[in-house]
């Protein structure tokens, strides 16, 4: 197996048991992409691994984004260049601070750049990467999130691995798939595996419904795909990316002790609770089968937590 892609043979399938779901008949599964590997956890390795083997096919010698002070995707990328022999640059959200996720992208030799707030917005502008790729030649730009078509083709794959999973929880089948959103790159890339088969249900982190829609349009129209509707978007962001209340908290802290599943508060036990609600209001009849994806980002939650104490 190339080492630019992870190895998914040992993924584990785990079934979901919580009163909620038991009383209205709803099975979940739990496909744990946080369990295939320490550092390139959840469904960045599955982003990125296009975007590196494009790198390397350029002979790039390092890699370069955007992100936030605890951003998954630049500490994910930011393991990987140390891992695979890149160098790497983070372009950052705000005022320079520090945070777990920062002293990580230190150490893994990532070179910062704090941005302000103005400045990270102008990274929809057409010309923004103009200045860095002068500044870092030979440097491969990774888009936000390593979202774009890239991104999301190297999650497509995770549809036909999971059939091999199913029988080893007794499903020949399931429904649909439930799963964290930020920027739709995973979910496109779930849509286009399954070509119209299952539907994908993808949990809003952050606010901009229109706006994921349109991207998740978009990224399907370059694949060629454009009439494929195999899927819905749900908001669950709770009034903001990366907002915290007292409830979700709560339902974080119950939901690990009663299931034994780690979850953050960022994207995972928003999409667990958005899940919780969709359930208890009756939308799924019983007997429906579900497919939970973990997509990772556990290492946010270490300041995640720090918040939540301060409920």
């Amino acid at each position: 197996m190339d080492e630019l892609y992870p190895d998914v043979s040992a993924i584990p399938l785990q079934p979901l048991r919580l009163d909620w779901l038991d009383s209205r008949g709803v099975e979940v599964a739990v496909l744990r992409l946080d369990l295939i590997d320490p550092l390139l956890s959840g469904n960045k390795w599955f982003k990125l691994s296009g975007h590196l083997a494009a790198a390397r096919e350029a002979g790039a010698i390092g890699l370069i984004s955007v992100g936030g002070a605890h951003s998954n995707h630049l500490h994910a990328m930011a393991a990987a260049g140390n891992r695979f022999g890149m160098a790497s640059a983070g372009l950052l959200r705000g005022n320079a601070q520090s945070t777990p996720t920062v002293q990580d992208l230190r150490r893994f030799g990532m070179h910062l750049h704090w941005l302000g707030y103005a400045g990270y917005r102008a990274r929809y502008r057409t010309d923004f990467w103009d200045c860095w790729r002068a500044r870092y030649p030979g440097y491969y730009c990774v888009p936000e999130g390593g979202g774009g078509l890239v991104g999301a083709l190297g999650c497509a794959p995770l549809v036909e691995q999971v059939q091999a999973l199913l029988p080893g929880i007794g499903w020949s089948d399931y429904d649909a798939w439930w799963l964290a959103a930020g920027t739709g790159s995973t979910l496109t890339g779930l849509v286009i595996g399954e070509a119209g088969r299952h539907q994908v249900l993808g949990a809003l982190a952050g606010p901009g419904q229109h706006a994921i829609g349109r991207q998740i349009e978009l990224l399907l129209n370059e694949a060629g795909m454009a009439a494929e509707r195999g899927y819905q978007i749900f908001d669950a962001c709770r009034g903001g990316f990366g907002r915290i209340d007292d409830e979700l908290g709560r339902f974080l802290l119950e939901a690990e002790q009663a299931a034994g599943l780690p979850l953050e508060p960022i994207y995972t036990a928003k999409a667990l609770l958005a899940l919780q609600q969709q359930v208890l209001a009756g939308c799924f009849p019983a007997g429906t089968r579900l497919l939970f994806v973990h997509t990772g980002g556990l290492q946010g939650r270490r300041a995640a937590l720090t918040q939540m104490q301060r409920l």
